[in-house]
Parts: structure tokens; sequence; C-alpha cells
């Protein structure tokens, strides 16, 4: 009976010293937002939350505070579609320890160029590696077939094979002004900048709205923003 009460003692002294290191160690989680808001797009308030969304989107098919492939594409793509070429390219690119998942810092840097506030520059270079589907440095014309053919398929249109090459033989006819077959950064980036549609994509609004999505995070924010 003895040893049961000092088991007992034991474990409630364990568990008072748990409960003591989450209270003393706040948002382990977020890390330091302030240094995550000057490497980013996002204010110190905007970090934080985002946080708040990372662990919705974290707990949607897994509850282990890691974002995978198929939360991934339900948040930001809303669907959870097994083939969706677009979407795996984007969580590739999100993906930078190429593990299959998503901690918070790691998302948090990787959403920052669809920020409003982002450069076009950081743009620019995403959208290149969009369609860089090889990672040669260079987009191939059969890369730029399967992005619109992929991306017409998820919208739901259907096009002949006579459109799409049509559309193709356009876009290198205005696109690939060296006359190699191919689209290197450099001619991507005059293509991107003589028609800024092409990044229409490549903003996403209510990322700077999200301290009105999560306001009360903001308002026990224990950093200010510059």
């Amino acid at each position: 009976m003895v040893d049961c009460i000092e088991g007992i003692k034991q474990l409630y002294i364990v568990l008072l010293k748990v409960c003591h290191l989450e209270i003393s160690i706040p948002r382990k989680g977020l890390g330091d937002p302030k240094l995550l808001a000057d490497q980013t797009a996002f204010s110190v308030s905007e970090i934080e939350a985002l946080y708040e969304l990372f662990k919705k989107i974290s707990t949607a098919v897994v509850d282990d505070g890691l974002i995978n492939k198929e939360e991934f594409q339900l948040a930001l793509f809303k669907t959870n579609k097994k083939e969706s070429l677009f979407a795996d390219r984007v969580f590739d690119l999100f993906d930078t320890k190429h593990n299959g998942i998503l901690g918070f810092e790691e998302f948090a840097r990787a959403l920052s160029v669809f920020h409003p506030n982002a450069s076009i520059d950081d743009k620019i270079e995403f959208s290149f590696k969009l369609y860089d589907l090889k990672q040669q440095g260079f987009i191939e014309r059969q890369e730029v077939k399967e992005m619109v053919v992929a991306t017409l398929a998820e919208s739901g249109m259907n096009l002949s094979d006579e459109v799409i090459e049509s559309i193709i033989d356009k876009t290198f006819e205005d696109a690939d002004t060296k006359h190699d077959g191919k689209i290197d950064k450099e001619e991507w980036r005059s293509l991107v900048l003589r028609h800024p549609s092409l990044l229409k994509n490549m903003s996403l609004m209510y990322l700077r709205d999200i301290t009105t999505t999560y306001p009360s995070f903001v308002f026990h924010s224990q950093v200010k923003d510059d």
C-alpha cells in the first residue's frame, strides 16, 4: 500500500513538472514569429494568425501537428483527388525537406510567395518552378502541355487536342525568343512581365486578411509588429 501511494506521488510530481514545462514554454510549435516575419512577406500578427490556420489544417486528416499532402490539397485546393498535378507540384515546392510533410516554418516560408506583398521576382521564380517539372532549369513543350491538360481537367474543361496544341504553339511563339524549343528563366520572366495575368493565381488576397479570420490570437500576441 505504501509503495502504491509513493508511486502515485511520483506520478503527481512528474505531471506537475510536465504542466510547468508546457506553461513556461508557450507556443513551442510557433517558434519565433518575429524572425519568421523578418524572413517572409508576413507581419508578426499574420504569422501568429497563420499558425492558428496551420493547426486547423494539420488536424484535418491526421492530428500530428504536421501537414501531409492530402491535408494540403483539402485546405488550399478544396480537393482530395489522388491525382492533381498542380497541387502535387505546389506541395513538392513547399516540401523543401522532401519528407512528404510540412512543419509550420516550412509552410509559412513557402506560402509567403503567395502573399500580396511578396515581390514580383519571387512570384516569377516560383511560377517558373511550377512548370519546370523535370527541374532542368528550363521549360519544355511537353511540360507546358502536361500543366495545361491537368489544369483544364481539374477545372472541368474539355478541349480538343487541336485546341490545346494551338494554345501551346501560341505560348512558345510568344515566349521562346531564342527559338531553341524551350523556355528558360529569362524568357519566362519576359513573358510574365508582358502578360501579368499569368501571375493572377500567385497572390492569395485572404493572406492579407488572415488576422481578421483569427483575430483573438492577434490580441494576445507576444511580439509587436515593427
